[in-house]
């Protein structure tokens, strides 16, 4: 994605997320949660004055509800499968009580993360061979912190928001996704899994930069 963005002049930054391990310190019981995945995002978001569209994936949404609150440069919010919660919602809400079936949990470690032999099949199944027989590679564990830590504030209640519902995904179900669609102020339909800026780049970055 970052490639075909500057082809058009678009730069583009991922933040690191801790609690995933990404900054450095570990994840797990005592290690960083939600709180500091919003403070990293936040602080990148701030260290810019350039008009920004924030692209909330999956879990993302739960950290940009409050990172992109109040920030006077984001523009849009373009949430891909995303979690798209109330002020005090956590994404504890957003399940049945039990750990998914292709999570793996460790409470001694207080970390989760997915089952590799279920990674291709729930997330990447319409991916090109390259992408399925690499992810396995980029798999990391997280902090079970971010599971119950609600959400202090709900950005897309002021910022214009885009949401695309991936009617393939096998991880977040198509039915939730539709409701969390609601919130958002318009809605685009996408036949694809769980990434589609890895199964179809092109068409996610064309949306990008019709907003």
């Amino acid at each position: 994605m970052t490639g075909l963005l500057e082809e058009r002049g678009v730069a583009s930054v991922a933040p690191a997320l801790p609690s995933c391990g990404e900054a450095g310190a570990p994840g797990g019981a005592g290690g960083p949660g939600l709180t500091e995945d919003v403070g990293a995002v936040r602080q990148v978001l701030q260290d810019s004055d350039e008009p920004t569209i924030v692209v909330a994936h999956s879990y993302g949404g739960i950290v940009t509800a409050a990172a992109a609150a109040g920030v006077g440069s984001v523009r849009h919010l373009l949430l891909i499968s995303s979690y798209l919660p109330e002020v005090g919602q956590s994404l504890s809400d957003f399940g049945d009580g039990t750990p998914a079936p292709f999570l793996n949990i460790d409470t001694n470690a207080g970390t989760f993360g997915v089952r590799p032999e279920l990674l291709v099949g729930t997330f990447l199944q319409d991916c090109d061979d390259d992408a399925q027989s690499q992810a396995a590679d980029h798999l990391a564990r997280q902090s079970v912190q971010v599971i119950g830590e609600p959400v202090g504030a709900a950005a897309w209640k002021d910022v214009p928001s885009t949401y695309l519902v991936c009617t393939r995904d096998a991880g977040t179900p198509v039915r939730l996704q539709r409701e969390f669609a609601r919130r958002a102020g318009r809605v685009v339909e996408l036949d694809a899994g769980h990434h589609p800026f890895l199964s179809q780049p092109v068409a996610v970055r064309d949306l990008l930069l019709r907003l």
